[in-house]
Parts: C-alpha cells; sequence; structure tokens
C-alpha cells in the first residue's frame, strides 16, 4: 500500500484540478448544510467540517433512476435496458462511517445471487476518498459500537488522515493507486508520521461517545418476535421516512412505470419501510398495517435479519437518525433498553 503526504494548503487545489477532466463529487456548504455534490469550477471542497447531512449512497444507489425505456410500435412494445451511462467518477470527502456503508450495500446490490447491473456499474467507475475522523464529530456517533471506527479505510480506495498541517495518504486498493498517478509527485510518508496516525487512530476510537452493545442483541431478537416491548418503540413515530432516507445503508425502493403517448420508462425510486403504503398488497391486505410492525421491522432488519445474512449489522453508527429524527426517537436507547431486558 502505497503511503504518501499531501501539505495541506495543497489538497484543495489537487480536488479542484482533478475535476477539470473528470467528474468529482464533494462536500460543499450550502447555507447551513454540509451537501455532496458535483465540484464546479467556482465552488471549494470543504476539507473541514463534521459530517454531511446527504449520506453519499445516492451516488450508487439514486434517489429515481430510469431502469429501462419503452416505446409501443406496429408490433407491440420495444423495450431497451439503461446500462452503462455511469462515467468515472472521485467521490472525494467521505467519511469512514459512509465509507463502510458501501461495503454493506455490496452485499445487497452485488450478491453473487443477485447482480444490480446500474449499483454495480457505477460503484466500479467510482474512486472513493474518505477523510478519517480525527475528532469523531458528534455526540450521536456510535460507529466503534457497530464494528465501524473513525481511522476505518474499509470501503475507501484512498484514506486521508489529518496530521495538522499535513494529510497522511493511505493508496489502499489499485483504484486508489491509479487516483495516485494524478495527484502529482507526492513524498512518501516516513515511520514517524505513521506512528503520529496510530496514536491518533487510538485517541479518536476512545472519543466516541456513543456505545451500545450491537451486535449482543441478536440472541434476544431471535426469541422475541411478539415480546411485549415493541409496543414501547414505536408511539410518538410520525412515519415520516426521515430515519430511512437519510441512513447511509437503508436501500427500500419501489418500481413503477410510467407512460406518456407511445414512450414509457420504468423508474426505481427510493421507498421506506416506515411507509403504510410500502407493504400494502394488490389483494389489499397489509402485512405490516401498524407502526408498532414497522418499527419492529426497521430494528429487526438492522441488527437480525442482514447479520443473519450477512454477518453484519446493517448500521455504521453515523447518527443521522438520531439527529434528524423530529420526535427524538434514538436507535441507540433502543438497542440498550433490549441489551437489558
Amino acid at each position: 500500500m502505497e503511503k504518501r503526504v499531501i501539505k495541506k494548503d495543497a489538497l484543495a487545489g489537487i480536488i479542484k484540478k482533478m475535476a477539470e477532466n473528470m467528474v468529482v463529487y464533494a462536500p460543499v456548504r450550502d447555507e447551513d448544510n454540509v451537501l455532496f455534490t458535483v465540484l464546479e469550477e467556482e465552488m471549494e471542497p470543504l476539507l473541514e467540517f463534521d459530517n454531511t447531512k446527504n449520506a453519499p449512497k445516492n451516488f450508487f444507489f439514486p434517489q429515481t433512476e430510469v431502469m429501462m425505456r419503452y416505446m409501443k410500435t406496429e408490433r407491440g412494445r420495444e423495450l431497451s435496458t439503461v446500462e452503462g451511462e455511469a462515467t468515472p467518477a472521485v467521490l472525494f470527502g467521505v467519511r469512514p462511517c459512509d465509507a463502510r456503508s458501501f461495503v454493506l450495500l455490496d452485499n445487497v446490490f452485488n450478491d453473487p445471487k443477485y447482480k444490480d447491473p446500474y449499483y454495480i456499474d457505477r460503484r466500479e467507475k467510482t474512486t472513493i476518498v474518505s477523510l478519517a475522523c480525527v475528532q469523531p464529530p458528534y455526540t450521536t456517533c456510535f460507529c466503534t459500537s457497530v464494528d465501524g471506527h473513525p481511522f476505518s479505510a474499509e470501503g475507501a480506495d484512498v484514506l486521508l488522515v489529518d496530521l495538522g498541517d499535513t494529510y497522511l495518504a493511505e493508496f489502499v486498493t489499485p483504484k486508489g493507486e491509479e487516483l495516485l498517478k494524478k495527484m502529482g509527485d507526492l513524498p512518501a510518508a516516513d515511520e514517524a508520521l505513521e506512528a503520529k496516525k496510530e496514536k491518533l487512530s487510538d485517541a479518536a476510537g476512545k472519543a466516541v461517545n456513543g456505545v451500545v452493545p450491537g451486535r449482543a442483541i441478536k440472541s434476544w431478537m431471535d426469541e422475541n418476535f411478539e415480546h411485549p416491548f415493541w409496543d414501547t418503540i414505536h408511539q410518538s413515530c410520525l412515519a415520516c421516512g426521515t430515519c430511512t432516507y437519510l441512513c447511509p445503508t437503508c436501500h427500500c425502493f419501489d418500481i413503477t412505470d410510467e407512460i406518456k403517448k407511445e414512450d414509457g420508462r420504468r423508474i426505481r425510486s427510493w421507498d421506506s419501510c416506515m411507509s403504510w403504503l410500502f407493504t400494502m398488497e394488490t389483494s389489499g391486505h397489509n402485512p405490516r398495517p401498524s407502526q408498532k410492525q414497522r418499527w419492529r421491522q426497521r430494528a429487526m432488519h438492522k441488527f437480525k435479519y442482514f447479520v443473519d445474512n450477512y454477518d453484519a449489522i446493517a448500521c455504521v453508527g453515523c447518527g443521522r437518525c438520531v439527529m434528524y429524527c423530529p420526535v427524538n426517537i434514538d436507535i441507540r436507547k433502543i438497542v440498550t433498553d433490549i441489551s437489558n431486558l
């Protein structure tokens, strides 16, 4: 693995130069929010920020995408799939929790049995540059409780670590090493910088405030699908879907057909298990008619079903669902309460 040094005052220029020749997504300031967006000529990429409001999953799993187009002709309907439209890109400034979410989503969209060509095409053509959290940004962060870490390189092609006046750049994958060729002649990192990085990594891991028994509750969930506890957690829920839309790993979707005269298209759009309509069947039957059942599904999917299928918790501990829930439902409290039953 290549390890190089980038001067702090040079990094923004390197990223902007890269954006002249390829698509670069980067965090930028948008009023009171920090959002990932395509880096335009007049924009400055943020290098110091807590985390973005929007999880970067939408670059691989868009909020809305056309999967197929079709046209009515004299011979019937002619279909054409929409594949291979992604262009090579760099996704810059991803926090380790969000970079790790891509690995979890790979289990769903790039499963050996079921492969999503739209997702895979974007993943293969995008290089991910992650920024380690030298200081965990929020009190709502709990990545270390769900198998993550503020300095984790999992899911990243390049990991940048802020060492003060420089960045230590670790080029983790072959895609990362290819990006190194576009970043100019960078000096190699010495042992002193690597030792400093390890010291900062240890401190960052200990600084994560949120500590919950993420793995420990599965055995309880295995045996308690009808437990009275499930009657308690949903009572204030508005079913707004904020937790699912902001979550880096939620991947529920709906597929609809839109037709205008002879032209039609099939569209995939984000959906939410918090919605009553999500499980409504054509017959009129709904297997999850109450918010209790929908909230149980959300918790069970994160901490049981996904673990059963992939031996991984479907949560990266970013804390967005805690921060932005309008009625202050806290997944950390739910997990902790279960562990105490």
